[in-house]
């Protein structure tokens, strides 16, 4: 049977993760609070975040911006977690 979380993102019941997506307390954290589903969301808005604002995932400041970020979108903590300013996605 597959564990389910109330996931924060999707703010409704969905399959936990299996393990904790990042480390430390807030990967503890993470996975008793976002779906699967949920991260995955969050993968993506991620890859926006960093391409829309030239990130180096190497730098620790960087990093810093990231998990303010990730504590907006998956908890909404903060002013972080948004679809970058000035984004317009390309058409197609």
């Amino acid at each position: 049977m597959t564990k389910s979380v109330f996931c924060a993102v999707l703010k409704a019941d969905a399959p936990a993760m299996d393990k904790a997506p990042y480390p430390g307390e807030l990967g503890v954290r993470i996975l008793a609070n976002v779906s699967e589903d949920g991260w995955q969301q969050w993968l993506q808005r991620l890859v926006l975040i960093i391409n829309e604002n030239q990130l180096n995932t190497a730098n620790p400041d960087h990093l810093e911006l990231i998990e303010e970020q990730m504590l907006g979108f998956l908890f909404q903590e903060g002013d972080g977690g948004g679809v970058p300013q000035g984004f317009s996605p390309r058409s197609k």
